[in-house]
């Protein structure tokens, strides 16, 4: 199995609360994995690791091929790497249109000049177009983001993601607050993705998870507590306990 990211022994603690434990976790180029667990098992903590928001106390995080390490690198050097994250709540330019909102988050040179110099080109506008048709807004290119429903909203936020062309994608709670064929679309969605990009959905509605059909890891108290299918982890005591029996 190639492995794209790879973590070791990771340990985080804030005053004392040890959020990360001794966590270890892989996935493979163009894997699609959910992760679960109760609130305070570590989910939110790993995310903000692999994307440098948060420095461990100790422990490896490996990317790529050549085994760069994540944790000597900023934020902007990590998402340039190729690691995207979208947020629960959409972060959006809600007065400007779906077709803007994808254009800015085009994968270019931000230095001042060319940022200023910029003009849209050909090639641009059929990266936008085929984004838009991948995350079903095409007929919403026009509409300011902030008319869309929130299922749409999510959607934009991943075009969004995809536009800085990643080869990770950290996707915390699409589902929450979708109508159920904003669901049934978004699944098909993060499966389509993972043909081409490695996908990491952070969830805790578990009928969203069983649709996903996809590896299932299950954190508790900053470590992984269980692995494998959903119908696996599901069956295990220490899940049932600490998690799904709640």
């Amino acid at each position: 199995m190639n492995i794209l990211l790879e973590a070791n022994g990771l340990n985080v603690s804030f005053d004392g609360f040890k959020a990360i434990n001794n966590l270890s976790f892989s996935i493979a180029y163009n894997e699609l994995r959910a992760i679960i667990g109760p609130n305070g098992a570590g989910k939110t903590t790993f995310m903000d690791i692999v994307t440098g928001k948060t420095k461990p106390d100790s422990g490896t995080v490996l990317w790529g091929k050549k085994n760069l390490s994540l944790l000597r690198m900023s934020e902007a050097k990590i998402v340039e790497l190729g690691i995207s994250r979208k947020f629960q709540k959409p972060t959006l330019i809600e007065s400007q249109t779906v077709f803007d909102n994808i254009m800015l988050s085009l994968k270019k040179p931000r230095n001042p000049i060319s940022t200023l110099l910029y003009k849209i080109s050909s090639n641009d506008k059929k990266e936008i177009l085929n984004i838009a048709t991948e995350v079903n807004l095409l007929e919403k290119l026009k509409s300011l983001a902030g008319e869309l429903s929130h299922g749409q909203k999510q959607w934009l936020e991943i075009g969004m993601l995809l536009a800085q062309k990643p080869n990770l994608l950290l996707i915390d709670e699409p589902a929450a607050g979708m109508t159920a064929p904003e669901r049934n679309k978004t699944v098909k969605l993060l499966k389509d993705l993972s043909n081409n990009h490695s996908v990491v959905v952070v969830e805790h509605d578990m009928e969203f998870v069983k649709a996903l059909e996809c590896k299932v890891t299950v954190l508790h108290e900053g470590s992984v507590l269980a692995e494998g299918s959903l119908d696996f982890v599901s069956k295990n005591k220490k899940v049932i306990d600490v998690y799904l029996g709640r």
